[in-house]
């Protein structure tokens, strides 16, 4: 979340800035809560000072033999209306956090205005876009001459928006992660992890799902469990309320992914491009403020690697204030090529978030003088195992049928050149 000192101190420009994200400060709300708190700090502190002389002052009493009654009725009205004023300032202070809470990250100076998607930034392609010379078909068509993708299946067993994956489509996507994790441990540095996929509310609010967005998540009926609806929330929080000693620390995790998509309906409902269970290879870095504008330059370079290794022409946009996600202050999309749909559609998304995590966290380092001071948290998806996979069957397809491999991948796959397999 933001900085309270911030918010209090240069109202003007915090809102300024959230105006750009489309989100409107209600300054006059946010003042008088702020009042209320002062004034009941004042009122409680003078009130605890009083607290105290009259008991110093019926101690000496005592001491000297004198009567005490007036100062024990007015020591006991005094300790009546401290508690009043501290459950008034409690409720005061509550409803500040939930209120803070919920107001998005500040966009870095260099992020475009812009209220949605028409107002990114296209940064750099890569690739080239495949020319093909015969009729082009989707992974769902492709999916299913091979074998691979049933659809029919996963609504059977859970309902829209499922899929199973069959034979060379269930190993293909188990290709798919190992090649990335292998990658992003063996090469980029990062330290695998394998979480739970259940988390607490605590965890979630420290990543910003919560209070917000709980409507995209899916919740345990009878425990207070939420699916993770990306491994960034229980991968930001290993060191959730920890002083860390060593920076910087870079994790990554395969999980499956769960999202009720409570604003996308009637949004892709064909195919694997939205879907209710995905699974994907997630990196996190966690870094001091000063490193964390290289860091996120790094980790989206990461996030390409796989792209380019895996053969799949992809751009780089640079994402206008209005369409980041709420705890970002800057953000790279890596959006790859379909030939079926002709366009480019999302597959990572890398942010820096600074300190607002870090803040919900109490996630900390010491600078140079011994302080504790709060780090800056970056996440991406390094990629979505599911889409990397819709890719991959769409621009890899040959006239005949098959689907090239990527020289990349193919030690995961047998070291076979072309998937062609029915079933398995």
């Amino acid at each position: 979340m933001l900085d309270p000192n911030l918010l209090r101190t240069q109202t003007a420009d915090v809102a300024a800035g959230l105006a750009r994200r489309g989100f409107v400060l209600g300054v006059e709300a946010l003042q008088s809560l702020d009042q209320q708190r002062k004034t009941l700090q004042v009122d409680l502190e003078s009130l605890r000072n009083e607290r105290n002389i009259l008991s110093k002052a019926i101690g000496v009493a005592r001491r000297d033999g004198r009567d005490t009654q007036t100062e024990q009725a007015r020591a006991a009205e005094v300790a009546v209306a401290v508690s009043e004023r501290e459950s008034e300032l409690s409720v005061v202070l509550t409803q500040w956090e939930d209120w803070v809470r919920g107001i998005p990250n500040l966009p870095q100076a260099d992020v475009p205005d812009g209220a949605d998607e028409s107002g990114n930034v296209c940064l750099r392609s890569w690739g080239e876009i495949p020319n093909f010379d015969f009729s082009v078909k989707d992974h769902v068509d492709v999916g299913a001459e091979l074998g691979i993708l049933d659809f029919a299946a996963g609504a059977k067993l859970a309902g829209a928006r499922f899929v199973v994956l069959r034979g060379a489509g269930a190993r293909l996507e188990r290709a798919l992660a190992q090649f990335m994790l292998d990658l992003h441990t063996q090469e980029h540095g990062y330290e695998e992890i394998a979480p739970p996929y259940l988390a607490n509310p605590q965890s979630l609010l420290g990543t910003g799902q919560l209070p917000k967005f709980e409507e995209d998540l899916f919740a345990l009926r009878n425990d207070d469990f939420y699916l993770i609806p990306t491994a960034e929330v229980p991968l930001t929080n290993l060191l959730r309320d920890e002083i860390i000693t060593d920076l910087p620390q870079k994790y990554c995790a395969y999980t499956p992914c769960f999202r009720r998509e409570a604003g996308s309906a009637g949004r892709d409902t064909r195919g694997m491009i939205r879907q209710h269970q995905f699974d994907k290879v997630e990196i996190v870095q966690i870094v001091r403020p000063e490193e964390s504008a290289a860091a996120l330059e790094e980790l989206t370079a990461h996030a390409e690697k796989v792209l380019q290794l895996l053969e799949l022409p992809y751009r780089v946009m640079l994402l206008c204030a209005g369409d980041m996600g709420f705890s970002a202050a800057k953000t790279y999309d890596l959006e790859v090529w379909l030939p079926s749909q002709n366009c480019y559609r999302e597959i990572s998304s890398c942010s820096n978030t600074e300190s607002f995590q870090a803040r919900r966290l109490q996630l900390r380092y010491r600078d140079s003088d011994g302080k504790p001071q709060l780090v800056h948290t970056l996440n991406g998806s390094a990629l979505a195992v599911g889409r990397t996979l819709v890719a991959l069957l769409e621009n890899h397809q040959q006239a005949d049928g098959r689907i090239y491999v990527p020289l990349a991948l193919r030690p995961y796959l047998r070291g076979e050149e072309f998937l062609e397999v029915r079933g398995e």
